[in-house]
């Protein structure tokens, strides 16, 4: 797993490449809380390149989604997610939780 960060005026953009399992998850998650911990609360996850994703992956996500949207801070927003891992967002029930976009430049927008 790779992740690369970009900072923007109003949120924080993360594109994951590889695959996100039990093994990197954690990695996954402190990425996503060191965010937080700055006083970033508007992040974008680009999955373009994401391979795979787990449970444990999910659970990242979904922690780092409680922390931006506490007090109405943010939001952690995806992007660019591919069918695959899609139809795993639908049948955990996670699609009503995150925003969805086709484009990184709309998910930045939208902030």
């Amino acid at each position: 797993m790779e992740i690369t960060t970009q900072e923007f005026k109003h949120c924080d953009l993360f594109k994951v490449q590889g695959r996100v399992d039990s093994a990197t998850a954690p990695e996954f998650s402190k990425v996503l809380e060191k965010a937080n911990t700055n006083g970033h609360f508007k992040l974008i996850v680009d999955m373009s390149e994401l391979e795979y994703i787990s449970s444990a992956g999910f659970r990242a996500l979904l922690a780092a989604q409680r922390n931006c949207k506490r007090m109405n801070r943010g939001e952690l927003v995806l992007v660019n997610v591919p069918e695959r891992i899609r139809e795993a967002l639908e049948l955990a029930g996670f699609t009503e939780l995150f925003k969805t976009f086709n484009d990184p430049l709309e998910a930045v927008g939208s902030f």
